[in-house]
């Protein structure tokens, strides 16, 4: 018997809305978690979702017991946690020399009475193109004497012994204030410089020209991890915000602080400068998390509020 065109079409859609049903409920079903199984990965979110090289940026893990335990990883370094909302966050600095391309992270949760909880994704770090920067200084300042030489590379090597330091208490709340009471961002940052002609490394801070005295305050809360006269920086101050994040200020005519002294955010610590190797009165004013060099610019705009 022949039937009507349109009865063929009514059978037609209603096998296949029964057989997406059925796929439907089998896609359902095969996603239910085994029995004794965690209910649920953890929920990690990165801010920005896609930070640029030289950027400061956190992951938020959420809905984190207080007395979980929560660490992880970024391109195989170890991240610090600590406690912020309904769950747990941690900084994340992207140095200048990082390559563009997707970062590999991991986190890892134990709680007590629980079974323990993971997750794993990749962060998609953006290219940031940042200027030449030529500049001309006396030749002293720039080839140096061994005697010099060895004088700047021992400084160095301090900087960068501090910044492996990571204390275990985090220090800083709130917004981070510009340490001038200003509104600029800056210039430089990430510049390629070449001096006298000579390729050098990126500049690793953020310009600020003011007139030689201005005030300079501590970015937030703090402990002064050093206070020095170094060759290149001249003058300066680091403070130690915990959990390896410092604010470095650089050139200062003074400072008003000791190490070891603890400071609050905008408290004074010195005045703008021209020591070291500077040609003029300025700030340099420069953010680490750990061995990567960060934007202060990222760090005034970071939006962790607590």
């Amino acid at each position: 018997m022949t039937r009507a065109p349109g009865h063929r079409a009514t059978c037609s859609t209603a096998s296949i809305a029964l057989i997406t049903l059925l796929l439907l409920g089998g896609v359902l079903l095969s996603r239910a978690p085994a029995s004794g199984a965690p209910s649920h990965a953890p929920s990690v979110v990165w801010h920005p979702t896609r930070p640029h090289i030289g950027s400061l940026a956190w992951m938020y893990v959420r809905g984190v017991g207080e007395r979980a335990v929560v660490e992880g990883a970024v391109a195989g370094r170890p991240v610090v946690f600590f406690a912020y909302g309904d769950g747990r966050a941690a900084l994340v600095g992207v140095d200048l020399d990082q390559k563009p391309g997707a970062l590999p992270w991991t986190v890892a949760i134990t709680e007590p009475d629980a079974e323990p909880r993971s997750a794993h994704g990749v962060v998609d770090v953006q290219r940031h193109d940042y200027p030449v920067q030529r500049l001309t200084l006396p030749e002293k300042m720039v080839n140096l004497d061994p005697e010099t030489e060895r004088r700047a590379g021992q400084e160095a090597e301090r900087l960068r012994t501090l910044y492996r330091t990571i204390s275990g208490e985090r220090l800083w709340h709130g917004r981070f204030t510009h340490p001038l009471g200003a509104r600029s961002p800056g210039t430089n940052f990430g510049s390629r410089r070449i001096i006298n002609g000579q390729p050098r490394m990126p500049h690793g801070g953020a310009d600020y020209a003011a007139p030689e005295g201005t005030v300079v305050v501590a970015a937030n809360a703090g402990r002064v991890a050093l206070v020095a006269e170094f060759f290149f920086p001249g003058r300066l101050v680091a403070i130690d915000h915990g959990l390896g994040l410092y604010t470095l200020y650089f050139h200062l005519a003074r400072t008003s602080v000791a190490d070891g002294e603890r400071v609050e955010r905008g408290q004074p610590i010195g005045a703008v400068g021209a020591t070291g190797r500077a040609t003029g009165p300025h700030l340099h004013f420069a953010v680490q998390v750990g061995p990567a060099r960060v934007d202060p610019a990222s760090l005034l705009a970071l939006g962790l509020t607590e």
